[in-house]
């Protein structure tokens, strides 16, 4: 019996996202007969446009499904856009009827928004992660590549949607045709869950000092508050002397410099993928005053975060290239 998924793709969803989901189980089909059938809806049955300006034609509108179909979610920026109480309700009442539900990419907003991620771990696109966690702090949000926790699968877009499928297919036929699927698309080796969205730090940033590495992993956990430089050293357990000497080695910077420039790319993302106040979005990335972060922002970007933020508006109005995601809201 074939297995039926659904694909939700909303207003600028992710292309590569969603092809890396659907092509494995066509792939699936083409050893081992009809396994999976695929369907794609819109939220009014007609054509959805990505974020890449393709337009992609839907099946149907939102309607209901059986117990033991899968609907994911497919989306981008700004996933909460189009999530109104109709749609908040059909899947709340897809859950009900038994539906596995998912997101690709951003679409475990539009299941956190429904309260549909209570008790299962999700996974986001990094860039998104800062601020799915500050939108839903009783949500357990991971930088896994995807998450499978009972009846919610979860991709960080892009190529892990590949590694999602090949593990429902590993999982439902077992491993042997996930490597002959995997092998249709080069693919060198199936990634686990627990490989990592983004490049190792030493990979990001060019370094291959082991004590440098783990101070910058510190760094990136550490934005509130901010840890100062002596706890830093402390931390991989050399001097400050020590410390300041491997960065100025290594990266040409000093300690403090690099951490604000972490914190205020953090900053950036939260401001481009949230609609937090500036005064929030300080406080979430360890500084001390809005003027604080203000001015720190104005010498690393040329604008402060309000001007940014209104430039980016204009841009995701003209194009739909660069959006927000949602507006913090109370825990569903």
């Amino acid at each position: 019996m074939s297995q039926d998924f659904w694909f939700l793709l909303l207003p600028g969803f992710s292309v590569m996202g969603f092809v890396s989901a659907v092509e494995p189980l066509r792939v699936a089909n083409r050893f081992r007969g009809e396994l999976y059938r695929w369907h794609l809806m819109s939220l009014d049955g007609g054509p959805v446009l990505a974020s890449n300006g393709m337009s992609m034609n839907a099946d149907s509108g939102l309607e209901a499904l059986r117990e033991g179909d899968t609907l994911l979610v497919v989306a981008g920026f700004e996933p909460l856009r189009a999530c109104t109480p109709a749609l908040l309700h059909w899947l709340k009442r897809l859950d009900r009827d038994g539906v596995t539900l998912g997101g690709i990419d951003t679409g475990s907003f539009v299941l956190a928004e429904a309260g549909l991620l209570q008790r299962q771990r999700c996974t986001v696109h990094w860039e998104a992660l800062d601020a799915f966690r500050e939108t839903y702090p009783q949500v357990q949000a991971t930088q896994e590549l995807f998450e499978i926790d009972g009846p919610r699968i979860t991709s960080a877009g892009g190529t892990a949607s590949i590694d999602l499928m090949l593990d429902l297919i590993a999982q439902a036929h077992g491993p042997e045709l996930a490597v002959q699927v995997s092998e249709q698309f080069v693919v060198g080796r199936i990634r686990t869950r627990q490989d990592h969205q983004r490049l190792q730090v030493a990979s990001r940033y060019g370094v291959s000092n082991r004590k440098l590495v783990q101070v910058i992993g510190e760094m990136e956990r550490h934005t509130e508050p901010p840890l100062t430089t002596l706890e830093l050293a402390e931390r991989i357990q050399v001097t400050r002397r020590q410390l300041e000497r491997l960065f100025r080695l290594h990266l040409n910077d000093t300690p403090s410099n690099f951490y604000l420039g972490l914190r205020l790319a953090k900053a950036r993302q939260l401001l481009r993928q949230t609609d937090m106040s500036v005064l929030e979005i300080g406080v979430a990335c360890g500084f001390e005053t809005p003027s604080y972060l203000s001015r720190s922002y104005r010498a690393k970007f040329g604008v402060c975060p309000s001007q940014d933020r209104v430039g980016l508006r204009k841009v995701a109005g003209n194009s739909g290239a660069v959006a927000k995601s949602p507006s913090p809201q109370p825990s569903p």
